[in-house]
């Protein structure tokens, strides 16, 4: 039995024929002698039908509930759009919400006093709001630390010495710094802002230990941090309705600021090179209609000589 099967086997009955095989194949297709019309609309139809199936695939992608988290819905943000700037009234109340709210526990180690200057305060005002501050300095003649008042070049102050002091006082959490919060977080001023009010009664089903709140936007639903923020717990200088939704709005906007200090200088930026852009960009189309003109319509013609007879 083996020494048939291997004279078989070297008779080539095994061996594939790819030319043959291609040859008998070709001989089933119609596809060539379709006309240009027909290949045409099978072409369409397949297009068609692929675009209908992504569509579909992306809507029930979409429906499906299968995170436990609630994706935050997009706000219309005033520094949105090539040329708007950041509302600056409203970092300066945001300004007043950290300080008086956010600074209990969230730190911005990355932001210093005199960054605020000309941004959200005059320098008197930073100079007066540094020396409400005692920073720890040091080490003097004798070599111990001090405290003195702040001033514009110092960095705001952490609210806790070290990170073990801040997870002793928030039950094992450790705040995040905000300094770069916006930038650190996947849509981070939509984020931001559904976090701060997205407090609510934890669903059926869901159980949550002691010292935790339920909030859809955190990833898992169990939250350390307490609702911070509600109607009237701040009063602000300007006199602004100091509601649950404009306190979100301007700590997210001074956030925004403090994620991307650059922000407005850079739409400035943008506007200037636009200017000098389209300007060039006139002059470069004048140069080439002046100096490819004559070029252009220059009539080039070869007249060969005569032979004289």
């Amino acid at each position: 039995m083996a020494a048939s099967l291997g004279r078989i086997c070297r008779s080539g009955f095994l061996k594939s024929n790819n030319g043959s095989l291609f040859n008998q194949s070709s001989q089933f297709s119609t596809v060539k002698d379709w006309s240009r019309s027909r290949k045409a609309m099978v072409s369409c139809l397949g297009v068609a039908v692929g675009g209908v199936g992504a569509l579909i695939y992306s809507l029930e992608q979409s429906v499906k509930a299968f995170e436990l988290i609630a994706h935050p819905p997009h706000y219309p943000w005033s520094w949105e759009g090539f040329v708007n700037s950041l509302d600056h009234a409203s970092m300066r109340r945001g300004w007043e919400v950290y300080k008086n709210v956010c600074s209990a526990c969230h730190s911005l180690k990355f932001v210093a006093f005199r960054h605020l200057i000309n941004v959200t305060h005059t320098e008197e005002e930073v100079k007066a709001i540094a020396e409400e501050y005692q920073i720890k300095d040091g080490p003097d003649d004798k070599g111990e630390y001090f405290m003195r008042p702040g001033k514009a070049s110092d960095y705001i102050p952490n609210p806790y010495p070290n990170e073990e002091a801040a997870r002793a006082a928030n039950n094992g959490a450790y705040p995040p710094d905000l300094s770069y919060i916006v930038n650190g977080r996947h849509n981070g001023e939509n984020y931001v802002f559904s976090l701060l009010t997205g407090f609510c009664d934890p669903p059926a089903g869901i159980s949550l230990r002691e010292g935790q709140y339920f909030n859809p936007y955190f990833p898992g639903g169990a939250i350390g941090m307490a609702p911070p923020i509600y109607d009237e717990v701040i009063e602000f200088e300007d006199g602004t309705p100091a509601t649950t939704s404009q306190i979100a709005k301007d700590i997210t906007t001074f956030l925004m600021w403090t994620s991307n200090p650059e922000h407005d200088e850079r739409k400035y930026l943008f506007i200037k090179t636009l200017a000098v852009g389209i300007v060039l960009m006139a002059g470069c189309y004048w140069m080439k209609r002046h100096k490819w003109s004559t070029v252009k319509s220059t009539k080039l013609a070869f007249i060969p000589k005569k032979k004289q007879q």
